[in-house]
């Protein structure tokens, strides 16, 4: 049936009738038309649910609405005032120059001069307030182009965020508002930059387009990295981790590795390049207004951030591999391994696509290769810190059974180990992709799983602590060992230098030394690095320095060092002593520990110093093993008197023999003499001796030690011949010579002019040899004479007193 021939039904009441088609507006006729196209919707529900969308769609305009007329209002306010400051200052402009009209006829109706005065007095000031009021004028127009600026960075956030908030996915309007809100923050920033130049004066206006400006980016930049994790996603980023096992750790396979961002192309890739770009820009800005807002400061600490977007692949595949962290707490290498494989396996692709980016946006001094290795080793750490060494911590403060105990320091050990090793493969890594080996702090921190002890300097002593015993242990048994204590071999490690005659266990205490030192380098920082060979390399060195101070003393004890072997224990003692204390004072002069003194000058006063290692400024100042070095000195000297005390001992006894018979010095000497008989015991148990020390003991310190034994000869002979009014007639002179010149002729194998080495007794016979005349002038011309005949270690009295010994034939 038509619908011309249907009668229309009859109308109810209650319902209003609608207004005819030809009466409404095309807009919504369409309107109606989309909405209302199938029959079925005329049902009263669904007509009821769709005004009721209508009226919330109304409501919302209507308060966006409200909102830009609002921000409107502020605008023309804002304007109305800076209009109104301008047009007063022009007022008053106007007024001054109206005032200098009556003084500019008076002075041309004045011939005396007064009017170019008075104008003269008035210019400055009107130059001033001319000055004042473009002053005025440029804070004014600055102020309204920050406000403008300002004003498009908001509403570009407002639209970002709107259409953000009605659809998951980033359409291309949202991407242009970003690009735009992006594009008015720079423009901001290059105008508060100008004006913290020109103008830093106007620290308010900067500081309240700061504010707006710092609301803006704290909604710009939780909405891109939310997009962008959006976009990442939707890429399947992080790839799956499931197809990783324990046995294919270590393989390279990177065909089988699932890799997302090498997959991209065409509209996808764009879209996250695009994305990426607007995160490397933002980040950009930030930088800039941070070097602004900290000009001044020393700011490089507080310049550094992670790279955003890598920092947010970083993230998704950090948290991804932690369940499978979880269960190798007691399996750590295997963490490390699963870290390596992935930093490994993507670093490629992430430089590839991702520092073109960063180029672009002109993010200078940011690395992607760099940015991923640190960020895997970063997240590393923070594992590390969070989960595997409280785990350990509290097993080692826990645990009373020596056997778990030992078992549970053993892991902490094996952990370190583990640490080290994946640190030099990430620096091999490094090295491989064309990154510089920067003695930078801050980078070899972010690129080093060690890093976790600058936060956790009681970590860094629990390992140094568990170090330490671990060496120890292993050279108890070899201190214990006799034979290391017997068998010498020549000094290798010093090359030209001289045997140091030192036995085995020196050796093995410098590799222990050494292997501390190694360890120690692959710590980041200067102060950890001298902290660990401090707490760890001095001790061992001070214990072992103990040992040989026992020894020493149990064999003086024993034997007063009169028997040949304890004699040997302590020159064996005195060799190592002089080895190792020679061996780490060339080693605190290598560049290693010059440049860790360096570094730490440098670094002290940076964040970590004051808080985690207080007290560390003093012990720097003192070098790392000077404090050892001086202990085994001390001691080297202590011993080298003591043996040189052990030889002037055997010697007393003979001696004092020789010189108990004064008759001797005032008889002839027989036919065929070469030397007293009674001089002969003493000088058989001198070269014994001697010729001992030279064989077990080391070149240098034996040169101190047969010096030291002359110089005791020459006092113990001066003072019981020469000095003790023994009378001396020519028969006595040549005797008491030529016993001083066989004397002389043992110490000739060490020097040249061995008399040179007892100069009182040199003196004492050179006096004796004088003829009477002469030897007469010493009592007339005293002090003169001694020093006309080149007497130097005999005093006046000394000589006088052998002078009157001097028997002389009438």
């Amino acid at each position: 049936m038509s619908s011309s021939s249907s009668s229309p039904p009859p109308q109810s009441p209650s319902l209003a009738t609608l207004p005819a088609t030809s009466t409404l507006s095309p807009a919504v006729v369409s309107f109606l038309n989309s909405t209302f196209s199938p029959k079925l919707d005329l049902n009263i529900s669904v007509s009821t649910h769709r005004v009721s969308q209508l009226d919330s769609e109304c409501s919302q305009l209507t308060h966006k609405l409200a909102d830009l007329t609002r921000h409107l209002e502020a605008l023309l306010l804002s304007y109305a005032s800076s209009s109104d400051q301008i047009n007063g200052a022009f007022r008053h402009v106007r007024h001054r120059f109206d005032d200098l009209k009556p003084a500019s006829s008076r002075f041309d109706s004045n011939s005396d001069g007064g009017g170019e005065s008075m104008v003269a007095e008035e210019l400055p000031a009107l130059a001033k307030e001319v000055a004042r009021v473009e002053m005025v004028r440029d804070y004014a127009e600055t102020a309204l182009k920050l406000d403008r600026l300002v004003g498009e960075i908001e509403d570009a956030v407002s639209s970002v965020m709107n259409r953000s908030l009605k659809k998951h996915f980033i359409t291309q309007n949202s991407k242009e508002s970003r690009s735009n809100a992006i594009a008015s923050l720079n423009k901001a920033e290059d105008v508060l930059a100008s004006v913290m130049k020109a103008h830093p004066q106007w620290s308010q206006l900067v500081s309240a387009a700061d504010h707006r400006v710092n609301r803006a980016l704290a909604t710009l930049r939780p909405q891109a990295i939310a997009d962008h994790r959006a976009l990442l996603s939707s890429l399947g980023w992080p790839p799956p981790l499931s197809t990783t096992s324990s046995s294919n750790l270590d393989t390279r396979g990177t065909s089988e590795v699932p890799n997302p961002i090498s997959a991209m192309h065409g509209e996808l890739k764009q879209n996250y390049s695009e994305n990426f770009l607007a995160l490397c820009s933002l980040q950009q800005l930030q930088r800039r207004r941070k070097s602004r807002q900290l000009e001044g400061y020393n700011n490089i600490v507080a310049q550094y951030q992670p790279l955003w977007g890598v920092e947010e692949l970083v993230d998704p595949l950090s948290r991804a591999s932690q369940t499978h962290f979880q269960r190798w707490i007691d399996k750590p290498e295997y963490i490390f391994a699963l870290v390596y494989k992935i930093t490994r396996d993507y670093i490629d692709s992430v430089d590839e696509l991702l520092q073109p980016l960063v180029d672009k946006a002109m993010l200078t001094g940011y690395s992607c290769r760099e940015e991923w290795i640190s960020g895997m080793v970063s997240s590393l750490s923070t594992y590390l810190a969070k989960e595997i060494f409280p785990t350990y911590c509290s097993r080692l403060n826990e645990e009373t059974l020596p056997d778990v105990r030992l078992h549970t320091r053993m892991s902490w050990l094996h952990l370190v180990d583990l640490m080290i090793s994946f640190d030099k493969k990430i620096r091999a890594l490094s090295a491989h992709s064309g990154i510089i080996d920067s003695a930078e702090y801050g980078l070899l921190q972010r690129m080093s799983s060690l890093s976790v002890f600058c936060d956790r300097p009681d970590w860094l002593n629990i390992w140094a602590d568990i170090e330490h015993g671990s060496l120890l242990d292993k050279l108890k048994p070899e201190m214990e060992d006799d034979r290391n204590w017997t068998i010498k071999t020549k000094g290798t490690i010093i090359p030209g230098s001289d045997d140091y005659k030192s036995p085995i266990i020196s050796f093995i205490l410098l590799e222990q030394v050494e292997l501390v030192i190694e360890r120690c380098k692959s710590l980041p920082t200067a102060l950890m690095r001298f902290r660990f060979v401090r707490l760890v390399g001095a001790p061992i060195v001070h214990n072992f320095l103990s040992c040989l101070l026992t020894k020493c003393q149990e064999a003086e004890g024993l034997t007063a060092l009169a028997n040949d072997d304890a004699l040997a224990r302590v020159l064996t003692s005195i060799n190592s002593a002089r080895h190792i204390g020679s061996v780490l004072k060339i080693r605190s002069d290598d560049d290693f520990f010059l440049d860790m003194e360096l570094e730490n000058n440098d670094h002290f006063g940076e964040p970590f110093e004051n808080s985690r290692f207080a007290g560390a400024n003093e012990e720097t100042e003192n070098g790392v093993f000077e404090e050892d070095i001086r202990n085994l000195e001390e001691f080297r000297i202590e011993w080298i008197d003591k043996v040189t005390n052990v030889v002037l001992r055997g010697l007393d006894a003979p001696i004092r023999e020789y010189s108990r018979n004064k008759k001797q010095w005032q008889e002839k000497v027989e036919e065929g003499w070469i030397v007293t008989q009674s001089f002969v015991v003493a000088l058989d148990y001198l070269q014994g001796k001697i010729s001992k020390l030279e064989q077990g003991l080391n070149s240098e310190d034996f040169i101190t030690v047969w010096k030291n034994v002359a110089k005791g000869i020459d006092r113990l002979i001066f003072t019981s011949i020469l000095t003790s009014n023994a009378k001396f007639h020519d028969g006595g002179v040549v005797r008491f010579g030529g016993d001083m010149e066989v004397l002389f002729g043992v110490f000739k194998s060490w020097c040249l002019r061995p008399e040179g080495f007892f100069p009182r007794v040199s003196e004492g016979l050179k006096l004796l040899k004088m003829d009477k005349d002469y030897l007469h002038d010493l009592f007339v011309k005293g002090d003169g004479w001694m020093k006309h005949n080149k007497f130097r270690h005999l005093s006046l009295a000394e000589a006088e007193k052998i002078a009157r010994c001097r028997v002389f034939k009438h």
